[in-house]
């Protein structure tokens, strides 16, 4: 049996390089040959042992290669073809696929509601950090990557840009809009860059390192704060001369980044959270106007198929936005411990990696 390398979960605190078996390819299958992957801070949510993946699974869910086999029942892709696919993988036919909500697919089970259900690589499945990955349901999933771009062009779209893009569009931000953006990493910045293109034209960003503050201004921040020199709650306030924002978006998953976003959205504004919280949050009976203050809180899970990175594609195409910027450090998958202990504890201004087997 053909073996192949992987970054694979054994316990709290590890992850760590080791060989496993080639996939088997189903009917509706198709079997990647990773050309590029990278780490994920839930990742490093998962080495931490905060958010729990049974011990052996392959880490990894931010795919770019070359389509090596496909299943028997798989039309309109050819092997050789170089793709992405979403970090979520849903099948098409769930109730939530046919709800509109693609990202819970496989969420609903006769064990209880449990969230994510559509994000399987590296959390229910092998994912990419390997070799090669196997990608269900690969009609639903590939998109065929356009000849003029990179693999690093287009390594972020499988989650980090839609993520982030995902925490714009559920704000429902207008052309017009005012949005703060908390915590300007991987995907805040994203974030930052989805509200300018949707329409907003005072975007603010908030975090407290230099480089990635920089990054902001150049993906879209209209302004910039350091949250270690002033009040965030009282900058915003200040800027928007008391009126706060119409939208804020979490980008951290902290208390007081949620905290700090309610506390600046106007009356009938919207709370847009994209952090993945590792403890029970509170709700301040002030900032929430005790319930009257006709807010909105919204959550996002990035949404995955063909289509939705279709459109991320053409994003990166057009021009429109350079996330090549992002790529600060890059690793050979031989060296993928080294690479998780730089980005788990953010040394030398990382940002992203670019991991190649």
């Amino acid at each position: 049996m053909a073996k192949m390398r992987a970054a694979v979960f054994v316990e709290r605190g590890r992850i760590v390089l080791d060989e496993k078996p080639v996939p088997d390819v189903g009917p509706l299958d198709a079997l990647l040959r990773i050309t590029t992957t990278t780490i994920c801070g839930t990742d490093v949510h998962i080495l931490k042992g905060e958010y729990p993946v049974a011990k052996g699974l392959t880490i990894g869910h931010e795919p770019v290669g070359i389509i090596e086999r496909l299943g028997s029942s798989v039309q309109g892709y050819r092997e050789g073809q170089r793709v992405i696919a979403g970090a979520i993988t849903p099948s098409g036919h769930s109730a939530a696929c046919l709800c509109g909500c693609s990202s819970q697919d496989g969420a609903g089970t006769k064990h209880g509601y449990k969230a994510m259900g559509g994000w399987r690589f590296g959390n229910t499945i092998d994912g990419c950090q390997a070799e090669y990955v196997l990608v269900p349901d690969a009609m639903v999933n590939l998109c065929a990557v356009p000849d003029r771009l990179t693999d690093e062009q287009v390594l972020m779209c499988p989650d980090i840009m839609s993520t982030g893009f995902a925490g714009a569009e559920s704000g429902n931000i207008r052309i017009g809009d005012t949005v703060a953006v908390f915590a300007q990493g991987p995907i805040g910045l994203c974030a930052t860059a989805g509200a300018k293109l949707s329409g907003a034209t005072t975007v603010i960003g908030v975090d407290t390192l230099a480089g990635r503050l920089a990054v902001a201004r150049k993906l879209g921040a209209d302004v910039t704060i350091d949250f270690k020199q002033v009040d965030p709650v009282e900058e915003i306030m200040r800027i928007t001369d008391g009126r706060g924002v119409d939208v804020a978006i979490e980008a951290l998953g902290t208390q007081a980044t949620f905290e700090a976003a309610l506390r600046v959205i106007r009356p009938g504004g919207t709370l847009s959270s994209l952090g993945v919280y590792s403890s029970d949050l509170r709700i301040p009976l002030g900032a929430f106007a005790a319930g009257l203050g006709d807010h909105k809180i919204v959550t996002s899970l990035c949404p995955g198929g063909k289509e939705r990175m279709r459109r991320l594609l053409a994003v990166i195409e057009s021009s429109r936005l350079n996330l090549e910027p992002m790529v600060t450090h890059r690793f050979k998958l031989d060296d993928i411990e080294a690479a998780y202990d730089l980005f788990a504890n953010q040394r030398d201004g990382v940002l992203k990696v670019a991991i190649t087997p």
